[in-house]
């Protein structure tokens, strides 16, 4: 696990532990799961919404049903993941600057 091992692990949880507390450790944790799960699902739909898009590709109202889709799809990413709008932001200021330089 990223070149870590066992006293590393063990350094970083008595770390953590000091810094957050014993009492804060359960709430950490459950915010972590529900992150991860949260994680999982989008990426679970994402790879469904792919799929029907791919099995759907010689119809022909097909570009619109794939952006209404991946539309959805993006702005529960935005709503869900912290930092993603941020991230969005700059990548479209980063492309109007491509655009403008182009």
């Amino acid at each position: 696990m990223f070149g870590l091992g066992l006293p590393e692990l063990l350094i970083i949880a008595l770390l953590i532990l000091l810094f957050f507390g014993a009492k804060r450790l359960p709430g950490i944790g459950t915010g972590l799961g529900k992150t991860v799960k949260e994680v999982r699902n989008i990426k679970k739909e994402f790879s469904e919404i792919k799929e029907s898009t791919e099995k759907t590709e010689g119809a022909e109202d097909q570009p619109s049903e794939k952006k209404s889709l991946e539309g959805k799809l993006v702005d529960k990413v935005i709503d869900q993941v912290p930092g993603i709008r941020q991230a969005k932001k700059i990548k479209d200021k980063a492309d109007k600057i491509k655009e403008i330089v182009s």
